[in-house]
């Protein structure tokens, strides 16, 4: 057998990657199973969590497949997924309840304002803002609205969890109900000071903690696969959520570290000496937790990042929307002078207003669709800017340089146009799946393959830097220009236009 290899699974909002990493801490081979989104005509949002399963197993098989080929053995799994997604369950079955309410999905608005007048004491215990992003408000909503999940929780076979724990639930053949501690600091239930689901939150959004998973490490011991082909017995032995396992992944584990992901949404974050003040403008929530010492981190999220550039090539109707509609704003320098404000699902941070709705300013009669695919690649830097600026606001901290990962990087007019905008330098990963890679070298801890976290800063991390070249006289005029298209998004149902 050649050195053995860790088999980290990253599930998203829109597929399943599966990656085999060696000791170097470098993927040999990658697997991908796309998942699907359900839309309905009221705007909720959902995913089969049998499909996600099914997904995992589709990309799990191809990698076994690969590592029995190739004489190596699988000596471990990671998980790294999509947060925020509720799943619910029957224990005794092992089956879903109903879909898994996205991440995306805004149905439980009725119940953040119920809740409003416990929104200061929330965002102080878990560290996040009362809005529908939360799992807890998805599952409150499951539970006043499906008979079934309501049976289930009366007779004690309820099971909620993030994807996380679904799937650590289905590779365990049931045996294990766990989550870590990054999937739970988003659920809205968890103490921060504590590190334990917080009782009084429990109680505001109707939920048992009977039915929720158990609090563990990022890196640890998550149980073993039971029946599946290929990895009976293997160990899982790291679980994070995938904004904190991309991170990880840069390598970068000082205070001041800050990074964002550019994917459907966009997630910064930021490493803090210790659990930072509350802030009404970021979140509060814990990087990873090694050996029951957890790390903070300040972090912001974008609702509309990649989606805003998919949005704009439907509404322009091309066959292939995201990857036509970069290429058309490459066919322009700039967007000259037109702001498009992805709100339509609100803005986030550092806004937080549910209310806002997209706006498209200062077109022309010269304005060529080109130009709004622009403006729509800009509009990802500038909502990246605004967290920036407003967790160096709140963490005290000048950052240095912003680290950056995730699929739209590949567009460098938009990493140029992002560290202009900053005015700061970009690093731009050139690991493509980061987050699998960071779920894998928490792994790799556990496993005893490195000693602690100064070996795995020293793994290979190769970035390509951009730096700033605009003017300060262009870049104050541009960050002007896009405050004021926020300001009037914002403006635009308040006043019932």
């Amino acid at each position: 057998m050649r050195s053995g290899l860790i088999l980290s699974i990253d599930q998203g909002t829109t597929n399943t990657k599966a990656l085999l990493v060696g000791r170097w801490g470098s993927s040999v081979f990658r697997a991908s199973a796309p998942v699907g989104l359900l839309h309905s005509a009221s705007g909720r949002v959902e995913q089969d969590p049998q499909l996600l399963w099914d997904s995992v197993l589709t990309a799990i098989a191809e990698c076994v497949q690969f590592a029995t080929g190739s004489g190596q053995s699988i000596e471990a799994l990671a998980i790294s997924n999509q947060r925020e997604t509720a799943v619910a369950w029957d224990t005794e079955s092992g089956l879903p309840v109903a879909n898994a309410i996205s991440w995306q999905c805004g149905r439980s608005s009725d119940i953040c304002r119920r809740l409003e007048p416990h929104a200061q004491g929330i965002r102080a215990a878990t560290g996040l803002p009362l809005a529908t992003l939360i799992s807890a408000g998805k599952w409150t909503w499951l539970l006043e609205n499906n008979p079934k999940a309501q049976s289930l929780l009366q007779s004690g076979s309820l099971r909620l969890g993030t994807v996380d724990s679904w799937i650590i639930h289905r590779l365990t053949a049931g045996t294990v109900h766990a989550t870590d501690l990054t999937n739970a600091s988003r659920t809205g239930l968890l103490s921060l000071a504590n590190l334990a689901w917080d009782g009084e939150m429990l109680r505001l959004f109707g939920i048992p903690v009977e039915a929720m998973p158990k609090l563990q490490d990022s890196s640890g011991h998550f149980g073993t696969c039971i029946g599946i082909p290929g990895l009976g017995g293997a160990p899982i032995l790291a679980s994070i959520g995938d904004s904190h396992a991309a991170m990880f992944g840069h390598g970068r584990f000082g205070s001041g570290a800050v990074k964002a992901t550019y994917g459907t949404g966009s997630s910064l974050m930021a490493i803090t000496p210790e659990l930072a003040r509350d802030t009404h403008t970021m979140a509060r929530t814990i990087a990873w937790s090694i050996a029951s010492k957890p790390q903070f981190a300040l972090e912001g999220n974008i609702a509309m990042a990649g989606a805003a550039l998919q949005w704009v090539g439907e509404f322009l109707q091309l066959a292939h929307p995201a990857s036509q509609a970069a290429s058309l704003a490459a066919t322009v320098a700039d967007s000259a002078g037109v702001y498009f404000v992805p709100a339509m699902v609100g803005l986030g941070a550092p806004y937080w207003d549910a209310s806002a709705r997209g706006t498209i300013g200062g077109l022309g009669r010269s304005h060529t669709a080109a130009h709004l695919a622009r403006a729509a690649v800009d509009a990802i830097a500038y909502q990246v800017a605004d967290v920036f600026s407003s967790m160096e606001q709140a963490s005290g901290i000048q950052f240095s340089a912003l680290h950056a990962d995730g699929g739209a990087t590949r567009n460098s007019a938009l990493m140029q146009f992002q560290t202009d905008i900053l005015d700061r330098p970009v690093l731009r990963s050139v690991q493509e799946d980061l987050s699998a890679i960071g779920a894998a070298w928490l792994a790799g801890l556990a496993l005893g393959w490195w000693r602690d976290l100064s070996e795995v800063a020293a793994l290979p991390n190769a970035a390509d830097r951009f730096s700033p070249t605009m003017d300060r006289a262009d870049r104050i005029r541009h960050l002007g220009g896009w405050k004021t298209a926020v300001a009037r998004a914002r403006l635009h149902l308040e006043n019932g236009l």
